[in-house]
């Protein structure tokens, strides 16, 4: 469920992005100018939230990293504790 609602934020950045480049792009007016900087507010504001969302969500144990992250930051195992 997780993954899902971080894809889905990730699609809403990607989209915002778009968003800008078009009205960058395709029109040159000042409203279209208020329009790109809405877009590039929002897209900002949306990557503040889902990088707190991860941060917190990796605080709190939630999700685990399990790629290059986890060689830096090793999980003790209950058999490795049992051993000592």
């Amino acid at each position: 469920m997780i993954k899902i609602i971080v894809i889905a934020i990730f699609a809403l950045i990607i989209f915002n992005l778009g968003s800008a480049l078009f009205h960058l792009v395709r029109h040159k007016s000042d409203a279209s100018s208020v329009k790109t900087l809405k877009a590039l507010t929002f897209r900002i504001g949306l990557s503040v939230f889902l990088f707190a969302v991860i941060a917190i969500l990796l605080l709190t144990g939630v999700i685990k990293p399990h790629g290059i992250g986890s060689k830096a930051h090793p999980q003790k195992s209950i058999a490795s504790e049992s051993m000592k």
